[in-house]
């Protein structure tokens, strides 16, 4: 009879390895209709802003500080409502192999969620990327 934990540490190697290809296959996103959307999406409009709600209606506290900052330094922006579509919000994860909404895109780029953007804002690096990818905005200073 063989132990539990020798079957078990058996298991995890095979579980490890049969993961690997997973992982590496995660790279073909452009057969993917969900990932093909999203990428049409933030090529398609300079600012894309992946959030809960609407920008007229955010449905929680991050996606409406995120829509606050950029509205703030003038910025129009798409919003997409991962709340609207399940496969979109598991999607833009996968994407961006980052957890959390909301999630801000700049001419195609992930930049971040809403702690970085507070961050960038604070420190005036939003508006220096916005003013360097060349997207027309009305800065206000507080």
């Amino acid at each position: 009879m063989t132990s539990p934990g020798v079957s078990l540490t058996s298991r995890l190697k095979w579980g490890a390895e049969a993961a690997a290809p997973v992982l590496l296959g995660t790279q073909d996103m452009a057969s993917d209709p969900v990932q093909q959307k999203i990428t049409d999406t933030i090529t398609s409009n300079d600012v894309v802003l992946f959030m809960k709600g609407s920008k007229q209606f955010p449905q929680c506290g991050f996606s409406a500080t995120a829509v606050k900052i950029l509205e703030h330094l003038g910025v129009p922006f798409k919003d997409v409502n991962v709340l609207d579509d399940q496969s979109i919000r598991e999607g833009i994860k996968a994407f961006s192999n980052w957890p959390t909404i909301p999630q801000l895109y700049v001419k195609g780029e992930f930049v971040g969620g809403c702690d970085i953007m507070r961050e960038m804002y604070s420190a005036g690096e939003l508006h220096d990327l916005i003013c360097a990818k060349g997207i027309p905005h009305a800065h206000h200073h507080a």
